[in-house]
């Protein structure tokens, strides 16, 4: 089962996570590969980056979803991995061009320095006018060298956007998608034992293996890495796969593109056909879907269904 475990060092200041995600990365994956399977490398990619974005909506106390991006020029056009505040998440990558095998994150993402990593906070009751909250880092080190991965990325985030301390492990296989979160505590920044207390701790973490993460259980893998820290461990979560599209909104982007175009479209291919890029559930609409659609005074949805 996927589960995400919370936990802290008494008397010493910070704090952690761990997650794993099971059946809900492997249902990911099962609705990709109806389509078009992903290569291993950009399953990798994807798989840390879900992994992260449980972690870090798990990490903040925010009413809305967490969504973490990575886009660039390179042959991944872009990743998106979407997590709500209940651990709900979903996840999905663009390739534009010809995989390499073992490429990485800069292979990916970043041939020309163009690569970027996006973080954004949308709130569910967002007022009119207010934007969402966005924190944009390069997929390059402050000295221009390539970041090796998204945990390395991912740190360069909180350091420059949160100036927090934060220590990653990722990782990802066809069977899970995984990750370790330390970070230090906020107000203890400018306490040099503090700082000592968190090195010595995420130096313990960055000897944590990919097999271990992606195959021990939390009580055993925290155990072997922490045996001698005073750890203390909440009551699991579980995050899930889920996709929040739906006919209503595939009705709304119609009713935004207006009657003229969407009659067009109808009147040069029969249908307009939408694809969930997170799910791959289908939604179709005939020529009597579009004219409902827009007739003054019907709220009742249209017959056809979404096929999955």
């Amino acid at each position: 089962m996927s589960e995400l475990h919370k936990f802290v060092f008494d008397g010493l200041p910070v704090r952690g996570m761990l997650v794993r995600l099971d059946e809900g990365w492997q249902e990911l994956l099962r609705r990709r590969a109806e389509r078009e399977p992903f290569a291993p490398e950009v399953r990798t990619l994807l798989g840390e980056m879900t992994a992260a974005a449980v972690l870090m909506q798990a990490n903040i106390k925010f009413k809305g979803a967490l969504v973490l991006q990575v886009f660039g020029d390179g042959p991944l056009q872009l990743v998106v991995a979407e997590v709500q505040p209940e651990l709900a998440f979903r996840a999905t990558a663009t390739v534009a061009g010809a995989i390499a095998p073992g490429a990485g994150l800069g292979e990916l993402l970043d041939l020309h320095g163009r690569g970027r990593c996006a973080i954004t906070l949308d709130p569910r009751d967002r007022q009119p006018g207010q934007q969402p909250y966005q924190g944009i880092v390069p997929l390059r080190d402050t000295d221009g060298a390539r970041l090796p991965g998204v945990a390395a990325m991912l740190e360069l985030y909180m350091r420059q956007s949160e100036q927090l301390q934060t220590r990653l492990v990722l990782a990802a296989d066809e069977h899970a998608a995984a990750g370790l979160l330390l970070q230090r505590l906020p107000a203890t920044q400018e306490d040099a034992a503090a700082g000592e207390a968190f090195e010595r701790i995420a130096m313990l973490g960055a000897t944590l293996k990919r097999e271990e993460l992606l195959t021990l259980e939390a009580p055993t893998l925290l155990h072997r890495l922490f045996w001698q820290e005073p750890l203390r461990r909440f009551e699991p979560l579980a995050p899930r796969f889920a996709c929040n599209c739906s006919r209503d909104r595939v009705r709304g982007m119609l009713r935004g593109l207006g009657r003229q175009e969407s009659e067009e479209l109808i009147a040069e291919r029969g249908a307009v056909e939408v694809g969930c890029e997170f799910c791959g559930a289908q939604y179709r609409f005939d020529a009597v879907d579009v004219g409902e659609l827009f007739t003054p005074g019907r709220n009742q949805p249209p017959a056809s269904r979404s096929v999955q």
